[in-house]
């Protein structure tokens, strides 16, 4: 929560400022692919593929160079197990899982600039970079917690959306923040309208998920019992974004 107000407030009020430029003001919507990545402490998992939408407000650039931004929108975060061979206890045989998905459905709100630095015919090549504050409305998680409470044996191989240790809440994190980076092309169509192409990439510097330690724990494949070590998961992604951004101009008469 003391990180959360400081960074609501500012997002709202660059938003604003940006909004109120002289000039004009950039209002746009877009969206496209996600893939994404996770460390569960030391382990990489496989990629997930998802896809994200955002809506936009960006200030007109100071002499067609340097532009400030503000947006929100939805991204599909995560990661996906696909490579999954097990030894079958009763035989010598390998069995094959099927994929397995961990999805965290994610609200961000963004702040940060944008830098011209080229210019094909008429397009614009920028780079931009932020900073990310992110809200976690829900996961897929629950499909793993049904699993457990049906096969105990399995109990710490999963993530699950809440775990306690003594009297402190673990889990999944609802608030995270990170930072991006990236660049794009502007492609107009008019005065008004552009669209756009962008690539970034997406990393979080906290944690979106945290577990303790869990002791004696049965492996459901030797059935001997184990310890399963802490786990930490946080988030990496890389996103292809196309969309389009429609010029608000203001003009001043006397």
């Amino acid at each position: 929560m003391q990180l959360k107000l400081p960074f609501l407030a500012l997002c709202l009020g660059l938003a604003t400022v940006i909004s109120a430029q002289d000039g004009g003001t950039y209002y746009g919507i877009k969206g496209g692919l996600t893939i994404g990545t996770q460390q569960w402490n030391t382990f990489d998992r496989d990629p997930l593929i998802g896809y994200h939408t955002i809506l936009t407000v960006e200030s007109l650039p100071v002499e067609d160079k340097f532009s400030l931004f503000a947006q929100v929108g939805y991204h599909l975060k995560g990661s996906a197990i696909r490579r999954s061979l097990f030894g079958n206890p009763f035989n010598a045989n390998l069995v094959s899982f099927p994929p397995q998905k961990f999805e965290f459905h994610n609200i961000s709100l963004s702040v940060g600039a944008k830098q011209v630095f080229g210019e094909v015919n008429k397009s614009k090549l920028y780079y931009l970079f932020g900073i990310r504050g992110d809200y976690t409305m829900g996961t897929n998680l629950d499909e793993y917690e049904i699993f457990v409470e049906r096969n105990p044996n399995f109990a710490g191989i999963y993530p699950l959306n809440i775990y306690y240790s003594g009297e402190t809440l673990l889990g999944v994190r609802r608030l995270n923040y990170g930072f991006l980076a990236g660049g794009g092309i502007t492609l107009p169509f008019s005065e008004f309208v552009e669209g756009l192409l962008e690539f970034t990439v997406n990393p979080d510097f906290s944690l979106q998920y945290e577990q303790p330690s869990i002791p004696n724990v049965v492996d459901p494949f030797s059935g001997q019992t184990r310890s399963i070590p802490e786990r930490k998961i946080r988030n990496l992604t890389f996103e292809i974004t196309v969309g389009f951004r429609f010029l608000k101009k203001v003009e001043y008469i006397d």
